[in-house]
């Protein structure tokens, strides 16, 4: 299994994956208009140095013995400087009575627009039969390797939006009980219409007061700041490599916005240049590594199972051949988790 950019061939292959995801992946919808624009968008950011804002980023996971499309990701160099990033954060109003003596607190709901100007981890979807062998984790983390390689193409802040709670219909119960009373339409169409940038109409019709969440409905305020159940091992992955949760959600689905500073991200921190070394088998031992080459155009990555020799790096001819390169080339490798 390689990570490489994605070409305008795969625009069957990625409108078949977005078919799947179902309601509430905002950046993954079957939209073919769309999905040329970000695909040739893609293309030509990693031809040039784009100014942060304009530069985004597509990946294919590819199985190289198939050639099928088994996932996609992305990265937005940095978000709402051109369209409003529109976020709710999730406060505490106090209410207090001497007199009577009552203390209340109430969780309330702000919108905001803090998180302007973040690079974004979007898009990512793994097709159900893949997701195993460390895929998903390849697929995600890749992401950070090339990040590494660049990191002047990207803001010192990331945030992951998360899918939110919604049922085998794409019922979101937070959108039902609020932002249906505001937009007079489901939540598939909000959300369609938020992703082709017809944002215009959340600051035109959405309340620019306070909202107190014990107003929502018992099963709306459940969903705050939770994911979906097929997002879980998403989340869990963002979190070991040091994402957090810090109280801002998606205005939807109520979905979290995971954080963390760009240097900050293990794979960012901890990944080195290694010179490769090219071997007949894998190293006895040896554990998994996430490996790149380090080219933006051409960038490739995948899993090795190898054990660094000082400087350098055994990998197998199979290895290699998946990220381009000749024996002695500079790799960027990292361990795949945290505990290694």
């Amino acid at each position: 299994m390689l990570i490489r950019p994605t070409q305008l061939s795969d625009l069957d292959a990625i409108l078949a994956l977005a078919s799947s995801a179902g309601v509430g992946v905002t950046t993954l919808q079957a939209n073919p208009e769309r999905f040329i624009k970000r695909i040739q968008a893609s293309i030509d950011s990693l031809n040039g140095l784009p100014e942060l804002g304009q530069a985004s980023y597509l990946f294919a996971l590819e199985d190289d013995e198939t050639g099928q499309l088994a996932g996609i990701c992305g990265i937005e160099s940095a978000v709402g400087l051109d369209d409003t990033w529109y976020n709710y954060r999730v406060g505490l109003s106090v209410h207090a009575s001497r007199e009577l003596d009552i203390y209340k607190q109430l969780p309330t709901l702000f919108l905001t627009s803090d998180l302007t100007g973040a690079s974004e981890l979007c898009t990512l979807f793994l097709a159900p039969e893949y997701r195993k062998d460390g895929n998903g984790a390849l697929l995600s983390k890749s992401r950070f390797l090339f990040m590494a390689a660049s990191p002047e193409r990207f803001s010192e802040q990331v945030i992951a939006e998360m899918r939110g709670v919604s049922d085998e219909a794409g019922r979101s119960p937070f959108w039902e009980s609020l932002g249906r009373h505001f937009f007079k339409m489901d939540f598939a169409r909000a959300d369609f219409l938020s992703y082709i940038g017809s944002k215009s109409f959340i600051a035109e019709l959405m309340p620019k007061y306070p909202i107190y969440t014990c107003f929502l409905s018992d099963e709306a305020q459940a969903a705050i700041g939770h994911v979906h159940p097929a997002t879980m091992p998403a989340r869990a992955m963002l979190e070991s490599e040091g994402f957090r949760y810090q109280g801002f959600i998606d205005i939807f689905d109520a979905g979290p916005s995971l954080e963390c500073p760009r240097d900050n991200i293990r794979a960012i921190r901890d990944s080195r240049i290694y010179q490769s070394l090219a071997v007949a088998q894998e190293p006895k031992n040896g554990a998994a590594w996430l490996v790149s080459n380090g080219n933006v155009a051409n960038f490739r990555a995948t899993i090795a199972y190898t054990r660094p020799l000082e400087d350098s790096l055994p990998l197998t001819v199979d290895v290699l051949q998946r990220l381009n390169l000749e024996d002695g080339a500079n790799v960027r490798a990292v361990l795949l988790s945290a505990k290694g």
